[in-house]
C-alpha cells in the first residue's frame, strides 16, 4: 500500500448505518454524499436515500448506477440544465431553495416531488414567507411542484440543545402552514448533524450518547410529523483512515519535527484549530501497531522497550500552516514508519486543500472484509493546474 492513501472501511459504514437505523427506529435514513463519495461504492440497504448538491455528485451517482430513486438533489445555485439532467435521471425528489427554483421547477412539463427548502438564517433555503407564499399559489403558479414538505438543515457537530431549537423551529412552521393553508407534510426532512468526537478519548461512547439523546427527540418528533433524517459526518467519520510515512526528522530548537509525505493538502479534521488537538493515531513502528488509545488507557505509559518521545508532525507542504499534530508523544520514530490518522472518514478526502503546490492527491483504496481494493491511483495535482502537462 502505497503511502500518502486513504483506506475506507465499508463494514464500519454499514455498521454505523445500522446503528443509526436502530436507534431511530422507523425514521428513514438519507446519506449526504458530499461526506465523502467514495462511499457510495458498497451503500448500505439501510440507507433509504442519498443526497446530492451539485451536477458533480448527480455525475458520481450515474457513473456509480445509484437509481434516480434513491436520490434527493438539494443545494444552492441550480440551473434549469441541472433540474431537467436530474428529472431525466429520475431522481426521486428535487429541494427548492428559493422562489428562483420553484420557477425552474415549474417549467419542467412533469410534476416534481419537491421539498420546500427553510432557511435556518443563512444563505441556504428560502424564508418562512417564501414557502407560505408558493404552497398558497400552488394551483396557479406552481402546479408542477408536487409539495411534499420541509428541509431543514443549520449546521454540524450540533449539540441536543441546538437539535431541539432547530425541531421548535420546524413545529412552528409546519403548524402555521396547518393552520394558514391547510397544509400537511408527507415528508419533514431534516439533518440533526450529529456531533463526531474527534480528540477524545472515549470518542465511540460519546458519539453513542450524542445518538441515544438525540434518537429520544426525534422518534417524539416522528410521532407528530413525517420525519426522515439526513446525516454526512455522523454516517461517515469513523471508516475512514488516512495512511502517511516518515520521510525525514529533525530537531531544531528543542522541537522534535517529522516530515511525513501527507499534509494538510490530504487531510483535515473538523475543529483542529492551529494542530492544537490530537486526533486518534496509529503508528506502525519496527512492525508494531502503537495507538494513541493505548496510551490515553495506560495513562500515557508505553511499552516497556519503546522510548517515548514529544513530536511536532508536519507535511510535505512549503508552508508554515502544515501542520498536522503540534505536539504529541509517540514511540520513537524512524524514516519509513507509517503513521494513521483514524475517524477522518467524512469531508477530509475531499474539503483539503488538495491542489495547494502540486502535490500528489493521495490513492483511495476501500476495504471489506480483509479485502483492499485500489478505486483511485495517485493523480499529480501539476496536471491539473498548469495546461499541456
Amino acid at each position: 500500500m502505497n503511502t500518502p492513501c486513504y483506506v475506507f472501511d465499508f463494514d464500519e459504514f454499514e455498521n454505523r448505518a445500522n446503528t443509526i437505523t436502530n436507534a431511530l427506529m422507523d425514521i428513514p435514513l438519507t446519506y449526504s454524499i458530499k461526506a465523502n463519495p467514495f462511499l457510495l461504492n458498497d451503500l448500505p440497504d439501510v440507507i433509504a436515500h442519498v443526497e446530492v448538491c451539485s451536477p458533480g455528485e448527480l455525475e458520481i451517482c450515474k457513473t456509480l448506477n445509484i437509481p434516480g430513486s434513491r436520490i434527493i438533489y438539494s443545494g444552492v445555485v441550480k440551473g434549469e440544465e441541472d433540474v431537467h439532467e436530474a428529472l431525466e435521471y429520475g431522481v426521486d425528489i428535487i429541494t427548492c431553495e428559493s422562489l428562483r427554483h420553484a420557477a425552474l421547477i415549474q417549467r419542467e412539463n412533469v410534476k416534481v416531488k419537491t421539498l420546500l427548502r427553510l432557511t435556518s438564517g443563512n444563505q441556504f433555503g428560502m424564508s418562512y414567507e417564501d414557502i407560505e407564499y408558493i404552497i398558497e399559489n400552488k394551483d396557479e403558479h406552481f402546479s408542477n411542484l408536487d409539495i411534499i414538505g420541509l428541509h431543514y438543515y443549520s449546521g454540524t457537530q450540533k449539540n441536543l440543545r441546538k437539535i431541539n431549537k432547530d425541531l421548535e423551529k420546524i413545529e412552528k412552521a409546519l403548524n402555521s402552514l396547518k393552520s394558514k393553508l391547510n397544509y400537511e407534510p408527507s415528508l419533514v426532512e431534516y439533518g440533526p448533524g450529529l456531533c463526531v468526537e474527534y480528540f477524545k478519548e472515549n470518542n465511540e461512547e460519546l458519539e453513542m450518547e450524542h445518538l441515544e439523546e438525540a434518537a429520544e427527540v426525534l422518534n417524539k418528533f416522528k410521532k407528530k410529523f413525517p420525519l426522515g433524517i439526513e446525516m454526512g459526518r455522523f454516517l461517515a467519520a469513523s471508516s475512514g483512515s488516512f495512511f502517511t510515512k516518515v520521510v525525514d526528522s529533525k530537531n531544531s530548537m528543542d522541537t522534535n519535527y517529522i516530515l511525513i509525505d501527507g499534509g494538510i493538502h490530504h487531510l483535515n479534521y473538523f475543529g483542529q484549530k492551529m494542530a492544537m488537538e490530537i486526533p486518534p493515531i496509529d503508528v506502525i513502528h519496527n512492525g508494531y501497531k502503537y495507538s494513541i488509545d493505548e496510551m490515553w488507557k495506560s495513562k500515557g505509559s508505553v511499552r516497556s522497550n519503546s522510548r517515548e518521545n514529544p513530536y511536532c508532525i508536519c507535511g510535505s507542504l512549503c508552508t508554515i500552516a502544515d501542520v498536522i499534530v503540534r505536539e504529541v508523544s509517540l514511540p520513537e520514530l524512524n524514516v519509513g514508519d507509517v503513521i494513521c490518522f483514524n475517524r477522518c472518514g467524512a469531508y477530509s478526502v475531499t474539503e483539503a486543500p488538495a491542489l495547494f503546490l502540486s502535490r500528489e492527491l493521495p490513492s483511495i483504496y476501500t476495504k471489506k472484509g480483509d479485502k483492499f481494493t485500489l478505486v483511485r491511483d495517485k493523480i499529480k495535482a501539476s496536471k491539473i493546474n498548469v495546461k499541456g502537462l
